[in-house]
């Protein structure tokens, strides 16, 4: 089978029959390949999103902010976590631009950046939802 390795492998799996899931000779589509190459350009940089938004404590601050403005130390004793892992976490959602923050007196009070963030968080609960 072309493109398949003398070991049996397939971009790193091992496969102990005949592999389904794959074209069975290596024939791309030239027509398609240039506007592809130049839609994958669009996507470049998502996965850094996508790392911030994969540990579930970020998840979950995104989550509570979704319901409405918190201050940090609000955030603290919902999550149980110390002030130092919340500003760890919170310096990374606003690097991101997912959070915004205003200071009153001794307080710091977070909101989402955005309606953007709240649909992200709204889907991904949607989809989670329909795989239960």
């Amino acid at each position: 089978m072309a493109g398949q390795l003398a070991n049996g492998r397939h971009g790193g799996a091992i496969h102990d029959g005949p592999v389904h899931d794959l074209c069975r000779e290596f024939a791309p589509h030239a027509e398609q390949i240039q506007p592809l190459r130049q839609r994958v350009l669009e996507v470049a940089g998502l996965s850094e999103l996508f790392r911030v938004l994969a540990d579930e404590t970020r998840v979950k601050i995104l989550y509570l902010l979704a319901q409405g403005e918190l201050c940090v130390c609000d955030l603290a004793t919902v999550l149980e976590l110390s002030l130092p892992a919340i500003s760890h976490h919170l310096r990374l959602l606003k690097a991101m631009r997912l959070v915004t923050y205003r200071r009153e007196g001794k307080n710091v009070y977070y909101a989402l950046a955005d309606d953007h963030v709240l649909r992200l968080i709204e889907v991904a609960l949607a989809h989670d939802e329909e795989g239960r």
